[in-house]
C-alpha cells in the first residue's frame, strides 16, 4: 500500500513512431471519432423519429449506438490527444476512472450482442408469439440487466487491478489504461489478476458468444426451411448485418481477454485494441444502415423531406438573385 500511494500518475506508451506518423494517427482516429458520433447519433435520431421503428429490433439497436458513443468516447480523445500532442501523461486517478468505464461499456456491449441475437431468434423462429414475448417490460429488464452485469465486471477488474503495487516502471504500454496493459506494468505478483481476468472475462465473453451462435444456429435452420425466397431473403438480410457486427466483436475481445498469456504480447494487443475501441463503434451504423431495408427507406423518406422543405427556398433564392 506504501509503494502503490506513491504512483501519481503514469505515462501511456502509445505507439513509438516518428512525430508524422504520430500525427497521421491522431487524424485517423479523431475522423473515425467523429464518424463514429456522427453515424451512431444519426441512427439514434432516425430510430426516434419513425415511429415505424419502434420495435425491440431498434430499441436495443438504438441502446447500441448509445452505448457505442460512449464506449468510444472513453477511449479515443485521450489517445487523439497522446498521438498528436504527446500527452502521455495521465494520473492515477484518471486512469482507473479509464478503466471502470471501458469494461462497464465493453461488458456491456457483450451482453448487448447477446440480447439481440435472441431477439432475431424470436422474431424468425417464434413469429407469432414475437410481441406476446419481447413485450415492453422484458425489454428495458434485458438492457438494465446488461448494465448491471457489466458494473459487476468493471468493479470486479479495476479493483483486483487498481490494488496492485506501483513501484517500478511508470509506462503503461498501451494507448490507454487497459487491465492487462496496467497490470504488466506493476511490480506484485499478478497470478491472482490474470487468473481472474481470464475466469471472469472467458466466461462472459464464451457465455454471451454461445447464446448468440446457437440463437443464430437455429435461426440458420429455421431460414433455410422457409418455402419462400423471398422470406428467406428478408430474414437473412435482418440478421447477416448483426452476425458481421458480431463476429467482429467477440473475435478481437477473445484474442484480448478470454486466452491465456494475454499480457504476455503488448504490441499485438494494441494493434487489435485499435479494432474494438475505435474501428468496430464507427462501423456498426453502417453495417446496420446497409444491411437493413426498413433504415435505408427511413433515411430515403428523412431525405425526401428535405428536398421538399429546400426546393422553394432555392427557388426563391434564385429569383431574388435574378431580380
Amino acid at each position: 500500500m506504501e509503494n502503490q500511494t506513491k504512483v501519481t500518475e503514469f505515462i501511456l506508451v502509445g505507439f513509438p513512431s516518428h512525430p508524422g506518423s504520430q500525427l497521421l494517427l491522431s487524424v485517423l482516429s479523431s475522423t473515425m471519432y467523429a464518424v463514429t458520433v456522427i453515424g451512431n447519433a444519426c441512427m439514434i435520431f432516425i430510430i426516434r423519429t419513425d415511429s415505424k421503428l419502434h420495435t425491440p429490433m431498434y430499441f436495443f439497436l438504438e441502446n447500441l449506438s448509445i452505448l457505442d458513443i460512449c464506449y468510444s468516447s472513453v477511449i479515443t480523445p485521450k489517445a487523439a490527444l497522446t498521438f498528436s500532442l504527446g500527452k502521455r501523461i495521465i494520473s492515477y486517478n484518471d486512469c482507473a476512472s479509464q478503466m471502470f468505464f471501458f469494461s462497464l461499456f465493453g461488458t456491456t456491449e457483450a451482453f448487448f450482442l447477446a440480447v439481440m441475437a435472441y431477439d432475431r431468434f424470436t422474431a424468425v423462429c417464434n413469429p407469432l408469439l414475437y410481441k406476446i414475448i419481447m413485450n415492453k417490460r422484458l425489454c428495458v429488464f434485458m438492457v438494465v440487466g446488461s448494465y448491471l452485469s457489466g458494473c459487476i465486471n468493471c468493479t470486479i477488474q479495476t479493483g483486483f487491478t487498481f490494488s496492485l503495487s506501483f513501484c517500478g516502471s511508470k509506462e503503461i504500454n498501451h494507448f490507454f489504461c487497459d487491465v492487462p496493459a496496467v497490470m504488466y506494468t506493476s511490480c506484485s505478483d499478478t497470478l491472482v489478476n490474470e487468473i481472474v481476468m481470464l475466469a471472469l472475462c472467458g466466461s462472459i465473453i464464451v457465455g454471451t458468444a454461445l447464446v448468440v451462435f446457437i440463437s443464430y444456429g437455429y435461426i440458420i435452420i429455421t431460414i433455410v426451411r422457409m418455402p419462400s425466397a423471398e422470406s428467406r431473403l428478408k430474414a437473412f438480410s435482418t440478421c447477416s448485418s448483426h452476425m458481421l457486427s458480431v463476429c467482429l466483436f467477440f473475435g478481437t475481445v477473445f484474442f484480448m481477454y478470454a486466452q491465456p498469456g494475454a499480457t504476455s504480447s503488448p504490441n499485438k494487443s494494441k494493434a487489435i485494441s485499435i479494432l474494438y475501441t475505435i474501428v468496430i463503434p464507427m462501423l456498426n451504423p453502417f453495417i446496420y444502415t446497409l444491411r437493413n431495408k426498413e433504415v435505408k427507406e427511413s433515411l430515403k423518406k428523412k431525405f425526401k423531406k428535405k428536398g421538399v422543405f429546400f426546393v422553394p427556398l432555392l427557388r426563391m433564392r434564385m429569383t431574388t438573385v435574378s431580380n
